[in-house]
């Protein structure tokens, strides 16, 4: 019976109807407290339902000499920070990769919590951990740890090993869509391989036709190189397919005002401060809007010229 309960919640789950499923899961392992397949089942529903402190009680139910146990183990540490608990989902991770240091799932699990949390320097560390283990051997599929060790390093300005590592990725993966747009946005930021890089991020584009997030790459990368017109045509695109993005609404504000339609622009920064900007960008964006742009970049000019001894 327990059986049986655990397939009609798990079938009704992926139908999105999550109150009736959840009840079906809960009796199964009511019948059954070592049911597994329910726990995970059952926990994963409370994820979605956005109830991670109910989905850990239900995932330690998990027997220890179960199947699944390091799956419910992991799927413990995410929702340990899904909670902002990041030392205990931190800790949690750490005692899973010590029990078993190949395990590439725990690996790439601890690093994105770590990184999510901009903790650069340990994700970076936890990325390579992964990939030593690998001892050379690495296929396709492991293009996602040079990726997420590349993006650590960028933000640390480590920028060669990140090209490094966002070239070998490619590598494994030959036009991997992320990491054309990632590598090439990062190549036009600092001026470099221009050409290369605006090929990148229109074959990314061509790939993810509907990723709002590089269709805006394509547009900033324009923008970046003085074509405004073409600037403002692909952002107006990526608000489409992204309005309610901060970071898009700032460019497409920038390339309007390089175009002359100044109210336009002045209308997208207040729309992107009122869209919650990260911090560091919101004084950015404020003195855009109370100054304009071309007032804003002679200021951050001159104080840059000023930090430097210019």
């Amino acid at each position: 019976m327990s059986e049986i309960l655990y397939g009609l919640g798990a079938a009704i789950g992926r139908d999105s109807a999550e109150e009736l499923a959840t009840a079906f899961l809960q009796l199964s392992l009511y019948l059954d407290p070592k049911a597994q397949f329910a726990a995970v089942s059952l926990g994963g529903l409370l994820e979605r339902m956005g109830q991670p402190e109910q989905a850990i009680e239900v995932l330690k139910m998990v027997p220890e000499d179960a199947a699944l146990k390091r799956d419910a183990e992991i799927q413990i540490g995410l929702n340990y920070n899904s909670m902002d608990r990041v030392d205990e989902a931190r800790e949690h991770l750490s005692a899973l990769i010590e029990q078993d240091p190949t395990e590439l799932e725990a690996i790439v699990s601890l690093g994105n919590v770590l990184r999510g949390h901009k903790i650069f320097d340990e994700a970076e560390v936890v990325y390579t951990k992964g990939i030593d283990s690998l001892d050379g051997n690495m296929q396709k599929e492991h293009w996602l740890l040079l990726y997420f060790r590349g993006i650590c390093r960028e933000r640390q300005d480590k920028w060669d090993l990140a090209e490094a590592d966002f070239r070998k990725a490619l590598e494994l993966f030959e036009d991997q869509p992320l990491v054309l747009n990632y590598l090439g946005y990062s190549l036009v930021d600092q001026g470099l391989k221009l050409d290369e890089a605006l090929g990148m991020i229109k074959k990314a584009v061509e790939l993810r036709p509907t990723d709002g997030y590089i269709v805006d790459s394509l547009g900033w990368v324009y923008y970046r190189l003085g074509k405004y017109n073409e600037a403002v045509k692909e952002l107006e695109r990526a608000i489409e397919l992204r309005p309610s993005d901060p970071v898009i609404n700032d460019h497409l504000g920038d390339a309007y005002w390089k175009v002359g339609r100044k109210n336009e622009a002045r209308f997208q920064w207040n729309h992107a401060r009122d869209l919650g900007p990260e911090p560091e960008e919101l004084p950015k964006i404020l003195k855009k809007i109370a100054n304009g742009l071309d007032d804003a970049q002679a200021d951050e000019a001159k104080a840059d010229g000023s930090k430097n001894g210019g």
